[in-house]
Parts: C-alpha cells; sequence; structure tokens
C-alpha cells in the first residue's frame, strides 16, 4: 500500500500498554488512544534536574517576590562585575594586538562588545516575558560571549611557553562571562515558564544512559526533539513497544521478518518519524478512509458544481426569455412606428406623384395644343402657297390656251400647207402639257410628304426635350437624395463625435476620481442607457455583455441596475 497522506499529528500517547499487533491477519493493535504525549496520566517524569512537570502557581508570593528581586540584583552585580574585569584587559589587547588606533578606539570596541552582548540580552528577556520569545537571539549572544572570554585570555597570555598556571589564568578570565551567560539563561526559562505556565515541559535524559548506551541514547534524543516529545518515559516506552512488536513479528515468521506484509513492517519505518506502533498499523486503515473521505467530498463538490452549473443555465435562460420579450415588445413598438411613418411617406409620395402626373399632364396639354398651332399655321401657309401656285398654273394655263388660240389662229393661215406639221405641233403640245400636269402633281405630292416629314420631325424633337426635361428632373432629385443623405451622414458623425467627447470626459473624470473598475463600468453602462433615451430597460443585455465583455447576464443586469440607480441619483457625464 503507498501511504499518499500525513497525519495531522505524529506523536500520540499509548498510556496503556498491550501486546502488539499487525495489520493482515494478526491480532489486535497495541494501543487506541489519542491525546498529546506530555498529559499521560500514568507517567509524571521526574527529571535529574529536579524540575518535574507539575506546574508551579501563576502568581508568586510576597516572600518570592523579594527572592526573585535578590536574584535579579545579584545578577545585575554579576553583570558589572564582568564588565569591570574584562573591559581594561580587552581594550588594551585591542589597541596593542588587534591594530586599533588608539587606546581610545580600543576602549570603544570593548564598550561596543559589552553594550551589544547586554543589549541582546535584554531583548531577549523581554520577549521571553512578552510572550514572543526570540530562538536564534541566544547564539549571537553566545558567540559574542566566547568572544569576550578568547579576548581576556589573550590578553593574559604569556610571551614565552605556556606553564600549567599560565592555562589556569586564562581559564579564570572566562568564569565571569559564562557565569553571567548561565545566570541569564536560567532568568530566560525562568522568565518563559512564569507567563506561560501551560506550556509543556521538556524531560531531559539521565547522563547515565549517555554513558552506557550512547548511540540508542543518541537516536531517542534525535526523536524527541524532532517530533516534540517532552516524556522521557514515553519515549522510553515507544522504543520498547517497537522492540517488543519486531520481537513478535520475527516469533510469527520463525526469524525471516522479510516475510511480513508492507502493512505489517510499517512501525519499524514509521518510528524514525515519531510514529507509534498503533499508529503505525492504524495508518492504512486511516488512509483509505482519508481517501474514501476525499472521493465522497470531490464528488459532493462536482455535484454541487453542477447544480450551481444548472442554477445558472436555468437564470441566465430565464434572463435570456426575459430579455428576448423586451426586444419583442421594443421590436414591435418599433415596428408599428415604422409603419405609421411608412404609411404617412406613402401618402405623401403618392400626392407628390399625383401632383407631378397632374402637372405633366397639363404640360403635355400645353405642349400639344402649341405642337397644334404651329401645325395648323404650317398647313395654313402650306394651303396659301398651294393656292399661289394653284393661281399662278390657273394664269399659265390661260395665258397657253391665249397663246394656242393666237397659234391657232396663225396656222389657220398655214393650214393647208401645213396641215400635218400642225398635227404634229398640236400632239407634241398637248403631250407637253399632260407632263407639266403630271410633274406639277408630283411636286405637290413631295411638298406634302416633306411637311409630313417636318412634322414627324417636330414630334421627335419635342419628345426628346420631353425625355431630356425628365431627365434633368430626376437628377435634381438625385442629387437632393445624396445631399440629404450627406446631411444625414454629417449628422450622425455630429452625434458621434459629441459621444466621443462626452465619453472622453466621463473616463478622464473617471481618471481623476481613481474609480475601481467596476464603478467605471456601471457608469459607462450609464452613460449607454442615456444614449438609448435614459430607459434602463430599453438597454438590452446583450448590448452591456458586447460592451463590456461580460459573460454571465446576470452581472449586466447587476451592472443596470446599479446604473439606473446611479442615474436616478443625478449622475450625468
Amino acid at each position: 500500500m503507498t501511504i499518499t497522506d500525513w497525519p495531522h499529528t505524529a506523536v500520540e500517547p499509548t498510556p496503556e500498554t498491550a501486546p502488539p499487533a499487525a495489520v493482515s491477519g494478526t491480532p489486535r493493535l497495541v494501543s487506541r488512544t489519542t491525546g498529546a504525549v506530555s498529559e499521560t496520566p500514568e507517567f509524571v517524569s521526574e527529571t535529574e534536574s529536579g524540575t518535574g512537570t507539575n506546574h508551579s502557581p501563576a502568581k508568586l508570593t510576597g516572600t518570592q517576590k523579594w527572592t526573585t528581586g535578590a536574584i535579579v540584583i545579584a545578577a545585575l552585580a554579576l553583570a558589572g562585575i564582568g564588565l569591570y574585569l574584562s573591559f581594561e584587559h580587552v581594550a588594551q589587547f585591542a589597541h596593542e594586538e588587534l591594530r586599533f588606533g588608539s587606546l581610545g578606539k580600543g576602549q570603544l570596541f570593548a564598550v561596543g562588545v559589552d553594550v551589544g552582548i547586554m543589549v541582546m540580552i535584554a531583548v531577549d528577556l523581554l520577549m521571553a516575558w512578552l510572550k514572543r520569545p526570540i530562538s536564534w537571539i541566544r547564539y549571537p549572544v553566545w558567540l559574542l560571549t566566547a568572544a569576550t572570554v578568547v579576548l581576556n585570555a589573550a590578553s593574559g597570555a604569556p610571551e614565552g611557553a605556556w606553564k600549567l598556571l599560565d592555562y589556569v589564568a586564562a581559564g579564570a578570565h572566562g568564569v565571569v562571562p559564562v557565569l553571567f551567560i548561565t545566570v541569564v539563561e536560567l532568568g530566560r526559562d525562568a522568565i518563559d515558564r512564569v507567563v506561560r505556565p501551560e506550556q509543556a515541559e521538556r524531560d531531559s535524559i539521565p547522563w547515565l544512559r549517555w554513558v552506557l548506551a550512547p548511540v540508542a541514547t543518541a537516536r531517542i534524543f534525535r526523536r524527541m526533539r524532532l517530533w516534540g516529545v517532552t516524556s522521557y518515559p514515553e519515549m522510553i516506552r515507544r522504543d520498547q513497544q517497537l522492540i517488543a512488536y519486531e520481537q513478535w513479528l520475527k516469533r510469527k515468521y520463525k526469524g525471516d521478518i522479510t516475510k511480513a506484509t508492507e502493512d505489517e513492517l510499517l512501525p519499524m519505518k514509521m518510528a524514525p518519524y515519531g510514529y507509534t506502533v498503533a499508529q503505525a498499523l492504524a495508518m492504512p486503515e486511516e488512509q483509505e478512509q482519508a481517501a474514501q473521505e476525499r472521493e465522497e467530498e470531490a464528488e459532493r463538490r462536482r455535484l454541487d458544481a453542477e447544480t450551481r452549473s444548472e442554477v445558472a443555465k436555468a437564470e441566465s435562460e430565464a434572463e435570456r426569455l426575459r430579455a428576448k420579450g423586451k426586444v419583442e415588445a421594443v421590436r414591435a413598438e418599433v415596428d408599428g412606428r415604422t409603419g405609421q411613418a411608412r404609411a404617412h411617406a406613402r401618402a405623401q409620395v403618392s400626392a407628390a406623384e399625383r401632383a407631378a402626373e397632374l402637372e405633366q399632364q397639363a404640360l403635355d396639354t400645353a405642349v400639344i395644343a402649341e405642337a397644334r398651332a404651329r401645325e395648323a399655321e404650317a398647313e395654313r401657309k402650306e394651303a396659301q402657297e398651294r393656292e399661289a401656285k394653284a393661281e399662278a398654273d390657273l394664269r399659265a394655263a390661260e395665258l397657253e390656251r391665249q397663246a394656242a388660240e393666237k397659234r391657232k389662229e396663225a396656222a389657220e393661215a398655214d393650214r393647208v400647207a401645213a396641215a400635218e406639221a400642225q398635227a404634229i405641233e398640236t400632239q407634241t403640245i398637248a403631250e407637253a402639257r399632260e407632263a407639266a400636269a403630271e410633274a406639277n402633281r408630283r411636286a405637290a405630292e413631295t411638298e406634302r410628304a416633306a411637311a409630313e416629314t417636318q412634322r414627324a420631325a417636330a414630334e421627335v424633337a419635342r419628345k426628346k426635350a420631353e425625355e431630356e426635361r425628365l431627365a434633368k428632373v430626376a437628377l435634381a432629385d438625385a442629387a437632393r437624395a445624396e445631399k440629404e443623405a450627406a446631411e444625414a451622414e454629417r449628422a450622425a458623425a455630429e452625434t458621434r463625435r459629441a459621444a466621443a467627447e462626452i465619453e472622453r470626459r466621463a473616463v478622464e473624470a473617471e481618471d481623476v476620481a481613481k474609480l475601481k473598475p467596476r464603478e467605471r463600468a456601471v457608469r459607462r453602462v450609464a452613460r449607454m442607457i442615456l444614449g438609448a433615451g435614459g430607459d434602463a430597460d430599453r438597454l438590452p443585455l446583450a448590448d452591456i455583455q458586447h460592451e463590456l465583455a461580460v459573460t454571465s447576464p446576470g452581472t449586466a443586469s447587476e451592472y443596470r441596475q446599479e446604473a439606473a440607480e446611479l442615474l436616478a441619483g443625478g449622475y450625468r457625464p
């Protein structure tokens, strides 16, 4: 089995021991109790230091207070003695051996080291009193104290070979500083126990065990420090249980412990990490239970997510239907107004077309009348010309008749001699007359055809002039429509420019006011509502979602509601 999760606590007591047990087919577990190790009722550790685990009263008596004051005064006196003894030696040694420029600088060095030690000790004791101890501050204090001891010992070192008395003298220079640090550590622990009486105290391991079994004792000390075991007897009992369990496994598998299952070997594997035998054997079951709980929790979250998703979909669908209903209502209203406008426009167009048609008819009537008058005038002039021509023909015929009579009279005289010639001449003249009459008739027909051609040409010219007039009217209407469209586009552009200017001023005002993104979005929706006529319900949620890049209709509805309230409160961009 694979261990996936770490337990919440690695240290739990086993106040009542029992024969060791395994998981897979082995006897029952060693222990099932829980709690803090240091609170085990069976053992009360009384170590060689004499501290014990019983807590002292929270308040000091009068005698205890006087005793504490005397101890503090003695500690301060000890500190003063240490400073006095080491100051001169350290200052002189720093000037002569450590190459400080002058004795004053050496004295400042000695004062700086001593003051630094005292300041850090004072801060350490103060933070312990305030129940906020700083554990690492003791190490620089120890380091500076060791440096002071070394400097004091070095100041008293002989120039030649060392003798026994020289070693004693060098050690004597470090007695007072070491004693002072020991008193400070004692005072710190005393303050910590007074201000935090509920804190569990740590037992110390007897020195005799260190002597008799140093390696095993070091392992026990390591486990106690790493995993917070404060009771030494409890640690011994855990070790004994582990040894007993291991012997039980060897007896079960006839000395070959490698045949044991992974679950049965868990106590040996988990002992270095602070687990008891009972905790290690119960771990597989706890892990399986935890895994099952995680699966149940994951399933519950999945079902909750599905439920929330379905609820969100239902709300979105309802919002969409409501928005669609509003859109349909607005569309119906717009369609009604558009239909009325279109009917009115069609009526105006019909009236204009009727007026144009009547005007065209009147124009056509006038043009036709004028053309008819011109045609009648042309026909009258043509008739007059034909009459004049006919009169000329009649006069020519009369003259011809008179000439013929005269020739007849003249030829009567020569009738006898030239009867045959006269007959021939008469026939030729008759033929000439007939040819002249035929020529006149043909000329009249030609003139009539020319007149008809002129009339047709005049009609064609009139129709062409009418078509040119209609084309000019159409061009004028097209130009007027283009002008109106350009005017409308210019008005729309002006409106867009004004809207952009309003938007720019609003954004600058929002930047100056340092509004949050949601407040900016609400004001933007408010400006959209003003652009839609000032009615928030007429602004579709889809436009808000598109403009603000919002995916949820519910969020868009909240923006619209807040924008409506903002406008009701007097907001104007």
